[in-house]
């Protein structure tokens, strides 16, 4: 009961569609925009209408707990950075209890299917997938076709695969790479009984509203967008719309008056 109330939480009106905002890209890339910006970011995102937004435990310090009433937290528990002797590394740097303390919601890992250290990341995903069944919280599995045994990223027979490890492990939710064509996409969401949601935006640029549309066409539960958004000059414009497109019908009246908000 208490896993399916915080499952609920993930999704605003409550419709099983998710539009979460990843803002851990400072650990693997660096600053995600300047700390003047910071809270003004965070809230362009929630009163944009995310439903979720994604941070290492550190970051939750950061952020002003007021603005997590109508959107969930999620933290995430993996890290790894370019300059390691496996750029395709992810190991766990927090654990479930620690991240139910800041008051998450939901937790999330990361692995990367077909790199050199695949095997350490299932293990750690393993523990992690135990550990929130213990405690009763989400959890939604980061999981990517990435590495040197990997040719076709975006074929969907992978991608099936891919997403079918994360239901076998524990996960709740699984996010991963977009099929190509991104109507195939409805193939990997066939074959999968979890909700399925896209990372990130169209290949070599184009509207991401319009990708949104086309991957919301094919069954899939929602997207996680973080570059484009927080370096869109209008996060909360672009959230907003992804939002309508995402919930739909359910959309209307969700999102606070923008008056005077920050953009």
């Amino acid at each position: 009961m208490r896993k399916a109330l915080r499952l609920r939480r993930l999704s605003r009106p409550r419709d099983d569609r998710y539009l979460f905002v990843p803002l851990d890209h400072s650990v693997s890339d660096g600053p995600v925009v300047p700390r003047d910006r910071w809270h003004d970011l965070i809230r362009s995102v929630v009163v944009g209408g995310a439903d979720a937004i994604i941070v290492h435990k550190g970051r939750v310090r950061m952020i002003d707990p007021h603005l997590l009433g109508s959107c969930a937290l999620v933290v995430h528990l993996s890290a790894g950075t370019p300059h390691a002797a496996d750029a395709n590394a992810k190991v766990l740097v927090g654990e479930v209890e620690e991240a139910l303390r800041l008051g998450a919601d939901a937790v999330s890992v990361h692995v990367n299917i077909g790199s050199d250290t695949e095997e350490r990341q299932l293990v750690d995903f393993g523990v992690i997938a135990n550990a929130c069944d213990s405690w009763n919280v989400p959890l939604i599995a980061m999981i990517y076709p990435r590495g040197p045994r990997i040719g076709d990223p975006t074929d969907p027979v992978l991608l099936a695969h891919v997403v079918n490890i994360a239901v076998d492990l524990g996960a709740d939710l699984v996010k991963t790479t977009a099929a190509l064509p991104v109507e195939r996409m409805a193939d990997v969401v066939a074959s999968c009984p979890i909700p399925v949601l896209v990372a990130g935006g169209p290949t070599g640029g184009g509207s991401l509203v319009d990708h949104a549309r086309a991957t919301m066409a094919t069954g899939c539960a929602g997207l996680a967008v973080g570059r484009r958004v927080f370096t869109s000059p209008a996060p909360m414009a672009l959230v907003a719309e992804l939002a309508s497109v995402i919930h739909a019908d359910h959309h209307a009246g969700l999102v606070p008056a923008m008056t005077g908000a920050a953009s």
